[in-house]
């Protein structure tokens, strides 16, 4: 299932992505609950109670949906009347991996990491599918980062790599936005990736169960219109399972606690020093992952 996270009618709510004629629909789970077919088994309203779900919970509203959305026609909601938020709203950990694809390790002029590189972005760093990002005002070297995103859908310590996908709720697309000039400062990396709205997620939030292989999908980041990054998950150093295992042998791993895998060669870091043409205000950035859908937003003046 394909789960959003929307402002309608004056709050956060948890909405599902249906087909219905062909096309796509958005119908908000507070709507669908007032069917009798819940009345014994209440739905969750917001995305922060879907991630702690009783997986009873979802499958039957799996079922019910794969029986047909006829009969929910009229709880449908135009995109006009609802706004995007972050498809994860609080996560407690942003946790993200550097140098994760070999050619971008290649184009960087890096070495191939032998365990994986990890660092942080803060939790408030979150943005939502279609929201501005503002521009810096202490920093001009704005880039990209195209992202398969993790979404861990229960407790995880020590796992194995045999048992890490089935710690998974879904997976999301994300941009991991860089301030290369910050970056730079410290090996640490920290001040150059925690800016104002620095970690773009959604717009969907896509339960694991239609993404069996999460490091077999295509990535793709346009900037306006022109594409600059064409690569696919597979050229991960350290697979998603492999970076899951690692991961809770050190960090306990909790609901809603999000991933960013590392992003394919591509980025403006990568070319030549007199080819670089960083983002400015008024540029849209892209990112659409198979299956997962299309991440948009346009960076504006601070």
């Amino acid at each position: 299932m394909k789960f959003l996270n929307i402002q309608f009618e004056g709050r956060a709510q948890a909405a599902v992505l249906v087909d219905h004629d062909a096309a796509p629909a958005v119908l908000p789970l507070s709507r669908l609950a007032s069917s009798p077919a819940f009345a014994g088994n209440p739905l969750p309203d917001t995305v922060d109670e879907l991630l702690t779900a009783q997986p009873e919970i979802l499958e039957a509203l799996r079922a019910q949906l794969s029986a047909g959305t006829a009969a929910y026609s009229h709880l449908f909601v135009p995109e006009s009347e609802f706004s995007y938020l972050p498809c994860v709203p609080q996560p407690g950990k942003i946790i993200c991996v550097g140098l994760n694809y070999r050619k971008h390790a290649e184009e960087t002029r890096s070495p191939i990491p032998t365990s994986p590189i990890v660092f942080s972005k803060f939790s408030d760093t979150v943005a939502a599918h279609q929201e501005p990002i503002p521009m810096p005002r202490h920093a001009t070297e704005i880039d990209y980062e195209g992202e398969l995103c993790i979404v861990i859908g229960k407790e995880a310590k020590d796992v194995t790599e045999a048992q890490a996908l089935d710690y998974v709720f879904g997976y999301c697309v994300a941009n991991d936005i860089s301030a290369r000039e910050l970056q730079r400062r410290t090996s640490q990396w920290l001040i150059g990736k925690t800016g104002e709205k620095f970690a773009p997620i959604g717009p969907y939030l896509v339960t694991a169960d239609e993404v069996p292989n999460p490091n077999a999908l295509a990535i793709q980041t346009r900037v306006n219109g022109e594409t600059r990054q064409n690569s696919n998950t597979s050229d991960m150093i350290f697979s998603c399972k492999e970076l899951i295992s690692y991961l809770s042998q050190y960090i306990v791993l909790k609901p809603g606690d999000i991933i960013l895998t590392g992003t394919p060669e591509g980025v403006i870091l990568g070319y030549p020093k007199e080819q670089r043409v960083w983002l400015k205000a008024g540029d849209e950035v892209e990112i659409t992952i198979e299956k997962l859908g299309t991440l948009k937003n346009q960076f504006v003046a601070p």
